[in-house]
């Protein structure tokens, strides 16, 4: 893992980046000139997708430009940074950022970037973690789950997206905390995962709740908790983690970036739109029926929030061992 002084410096650069924001004078009248393009690190009409492509149809219609979703898939993310930081930092290239760009800095010590490499341009949601469990399993709460696991440990499969990532390290978060045992099974996406859970051959997901929403409403899994502050108004009789006494409040978040250097009036401009965008009716109706939050944020929120991601994430991996070279 980079050392701690070089981690440290890499934040500063980016959190101090994103306070030089300001809307300074006015943009080129040009700007922007020709499409631009939003490139996306995951499965078109995924969870991640699918906001993506939304905000990209507003921020085409307010800009007066076509803003193109491309989706760059592999790597939990990385090649669709790379892509982004290879290209002209010209304001026509963008990021669909994740939380996944500082869990892979965390996970992987030779990461072909730093988190100031990027120009944080503002959040787009935010979203919540549930924990899911197959209707097979007689645990129809919280507690008759924890009781069903203590009284058969590492008998209970758990699904995740691959090592290390965020469903994995939520799992061992909550297996410690609670003194369950828990044993991971790794697919390549939570849609091969997704039909073994349904039918009974993994017992629990850790799951950002737009993947699991869906078949919780319709009756084809159980929720027993979720990772918010408060209950969610897409869940509401599902209760949280906090509220069974574990301080245990988790989340993972979308926004959009651009790569560092880009220059500060574009920037500004698009945190402008965007914001714009997160406010529409239809935007935020998508959003909360997924069971996340639509907000928009400051430059300096999400470079906060990037930098807060990696030390959580790094603290976990090192815990267990979970880093990669």
């Amino acid at each position: 893992m980079r050392g701690p002084d070089a981690v440290r410096a890499s934040f500063h650069a980016l959190i101090i980046g994103a306070a030089l924001f300001a809307p300074g004078p006015l943009e080129a009248q040009t700007y922007p000139d020709k499409p631009i393009r939003l490139v996306v690190g995951f499965s078109a009409g995924g969870p991640t997708d699918l906001p993506a492509r939304a905000i990209a149809e507003k921020l085409g219609a307010s800009l007066g430009q076509r803003v193109v979703v491309e989706n760059k898939v592999g790597a939990a993310g990385q090649i669709a940074t790379q892509d982004v930081l290879s290209k002209p930092r010209d304001g026509y290239n963008l990021l669909l950022c994740t939380h996944f760009e500082s869990i892979n800095l965390a996970l992987h010590k030779k990461a072909a970037y730093q988190l100031s490499d990027l120009a944080p341009i503002s959040q787009i949601s935010r979203y919540y973690y549930a924990v899911a469990v197959t209707n097979d399993l007689p645990a129809p709460t919280w507690e008759a789950f924890l009781a069903y696991a203590k009284a058969n440990p590492g008998k209970l499969y758990y699904g995740s997206v691959g090592r290390g990532s965020a469903q994995e390290i939520l799992a061992l978060e909550l297996g410690k905390l609670t003194g369950i045992e828990l044993t991971g099974v790794a697919y390549k996406g939570a849609a091969q995962m997704m039909p073994d859970l349904l039918a009974g051959r993994v017992h629990v997901f850790v799951s950002p709740t737009l993947s699991v929403m869906p078949h919780y409403q319709a009756g084809k899994l159980r929720i027993v908790a979720v990772t918010s502050p408060e209950r969610l108004a897409a869940a509401p009789d599902v209760p949280t983690v906090s509220e069974k006494g574990l301080p245990f409040v988790r989340f993972g978040w979308l926004g959009i970036c651009a790569g560092a250097g880009t220059p500060q009036p574009m920037l500004a401009t698009l945190n402008r739109h965007v914001a714009e965008a997160v406010k529409a009716p239809d935007y935020r109706g998508l959003i909360e029926k997924a069971g996340s939050i639509p907000l928009s944020s400051t430059p300096g929120e999400l470079a906060k929030i990037l930098a807060e991601t990696y030390e959580q994430t790094a603290a976990t991996v090192r815990e267990f061992g979970l880093q990669q070279d």
